[in-house]
């Protein structure tokens, strides 16, 4: 069995502020920083990270000195015209009121369609896996994102679940297990919230 994380970044200055940051290339803010810091994460053979500068820097804060791999396609989805704006900006705004009305089912305007990008992130996450099984890797994490890690665990964590139940809060996540050797497709198993900060285990219900 593979030990596997998956971590949200921590805080950027647009999280903040309740921003959609998707495609925006922002860091860690201070208070993001300082919450990382001193963290308790478990040991892992390989880190697999979005590019992106807010997942680079937890990375490096969280799993100093372990190899780390960029995926493109695990970063974030296009926001389109919804990018870096909060709900009090798009105020007023009919594409957005039908955005919410539709449950965040419609795609984004001028962005990245929900179905699109959550294949995307999948494609990412098996191709990661299939990396750690030729190398024979034990521990593993995966620094990237919200939806990221909704996608991935909406697809493989048993007992399933759907999209919005798997959100996790910046700089906190989930530990689950795959069995590389298993034939018939990825399955993850024992899926619980997990809180760097502490390093203690919650259950699936981590929000």
């Amino acid at each position: 069995m593979v030990e596997l994380y998956l971590i949200r970044h921590g805080k950027t200055p647009g999280n903040e502020l309740g921003r959609y940051i998707g495609t925006t290339d922002e860091g860690l803010s201070l208070g993001g920083r300082k919450a990382l810091e001193g963290c308790r994460c478990p040991k892992v053979e390989v880190v697999y990270a979005s590019p992106l500068r807010r997942c680079r820097e937890t990375a490096k804060i969280l799993w100093p000195g372990i190899p780390v791999h960029f995926m493109e396609k695990l970063r974030e989805c296009d926001f389109g015209e919804f990018e870096n704006k909060n709900y009090r900006e798009l105020s007023g705004n009919p594409a957005y009121q039908a955005w919410v009305d539709s449950g965040g089912t419609l795609p984004f305007p001028g962005g990245e369609k929900g179905a699109d990008f959550r294949s995307r992130c999948r494609e990412g996450f098996l191709e990661a896996l299939e990396e750690i099984r030729k190398t024979g890797k034990k521990q593993a994490a995966f620094v990237v994102h919200g939806g990221t890690i909704m996608s991935i665990l909406e697809a493989y964590a048993l007992p399933g679940h759907d999209f919005y139940h798997w959100q996790a809060k910046n700089g906190k996540g989930y530990r689950t297990w795959w069995d590389e050797r298993e034939e018939g497709g990825v399955r993850l198993y024992e899926t619980e919230g997990f809180d760097p900060d502490t390093g203690t285990f919650s259950g699936s219900a981590l929000r």
